[in-house]
């Protein structure tokens, strides 16, 4: 099996994304070490999965931090807001000498991570590699895959194609965080770098493939993609949409958590990934759909920790999903969870 009974401690792992990252890593074969600053609740998780190892820690007490790295072959961290939790499980994980994989949707955590960890975590061999969810890593690999062997290109096109989204409480407290950063303005990625706005976001028609087709989107509704894609792939401009029934979701103060809706625990929602890379006259194309966006992140992260505990990567220190994996190649080996449509 898959795992080998080699340990990873999950940070945050009794939060709705990290409940579903302990059941991955228990059905790959590996030994989830179940960690996070409320002791109570990581009692409570043990009780759905008998003989699990808890270690309460917080990302403010170094040591406790350390005990709950104590032998461990990798670190998942899931616990936002990310802008408190990065740095120091990413500090950790580079005194343990083992590998960090996180599910931040945060712009600006996973643009710090990207910068203040890439020499220090390069010098050290490590591989960090934050954003490996459904928001960042899925729409980067994506991209990654659809280049091929271009070197650069003139646009990348991200668009969301979400049936419904119910937040959770960790998506809400993140997007508080990430609105307070940014004193309430808007962010895009255009002229090769990132921009802060306060212009309304554009009302769209985005053709999806079949057999979504045609539906309203709501432009330049930036997502981590426009930190993770640019990090490694020559491109200026990375422009994102959302349906407006799953942003009108997410802005609505009333729309309740997810619900479980089968035996693994995914809510109901279906989602659609699509993305474009433009070139001269040229476009190539990638899609991948499937069920629940924070349940999906589970197979994305630890996939990524297999491979990287496999060697089974391009890349060291700080960089994100495309640069590190052989993005085609992951994405193929996730069909359980995504269907997946690479066109060139």
């Amino acid at each position: 099996m898959a795992g080998s009974g080699q340990a990873v401690a999950v940070f945050g792992a009794y939060g709705h994304t990290g409940r579903f990252v302990v059941a991955e890593l228990r059905d790959r074969g590996y030994v989830p070490l179940a960690s996070g600053r409320d002791a109570g609740r990581l009692r409570a998780l043990a009780e759905s999965f008998p003989g699990l190892d808890v270690r309460p820690a917080t990302a403010d007490d170094p040591a406790s931090l350390d005990r709950a790295l104590a032998g461990a072959a990798a670190v998942i961290n899931c616990a936002g807001p990310f802008a408190a939790t990065a740095a120091p499980v990413i500090e950790a994980a580079l005194r343990a000498g083992v590998p960090y994989v996180d599910v931040a949707a945060e712009i600006e955590a996973n643009a710090d991570t990207l910068a203040h960890f890439a020499r220090t975590a390069r010098d050290a061999g490590a591989t960090v590699v934050p954003a490996m969810a459904f928001f960042g890593g899925l729409a980067d690999l994506l991209a990654t895959a659809a280049m091929g062997d271009w070197t650069a290109a003139d646009e990348v096109h991200v668009a969301y194609g979400l049936s419904s989204w119910h937040p959770t409480a960790g998506t809400r407290a993140a997007g508080t965080v990430s609105h307070e950063r940014r004193d309430g303005r808007r962010v895009r990625y255009t002229g090769g770098k990132l921009e802060y706005h306060q212009d309304a976001l554009p009302s769209l028609k985005w053709t999806f493939p079949e057999p979504m087709g045609v539906r309203s989107v709501l432009g330049e509704f930036s997502m981590a993609d426009v930190v993770t894609i640019p990090s490694h792939l020559a491109v200026p401009e990375v422009r994102s949409y959302m349906t407006v029934e799953a942003a009108g979701d997410l802005s609505a103060p009333g729309t309740p958590a997810p619900a479980a809706a089968d035996e693994r625990g995914r809510s109901d929602q279906t989602f659609l990934v699509d993305v474009v890379v433009r070139s001269g006259g040229e476009e190539r194309r990638a899609t991948a759909g499937g069920r629940d966006i924070y349940a999906v992140s589970a197979p994305l992260a630890v996939e990524a920790v297999d491979r990287i505990l496999g060697g089974r990567t391009r890349a060291t220190g700080a960089a994100s999903a495309g640069e590190v994996f052989d993005a085609a190649d992951l994405l193929r080996a996730l069909s359980a969870h995504l269907s997946v449509d690479l066109r060139r």
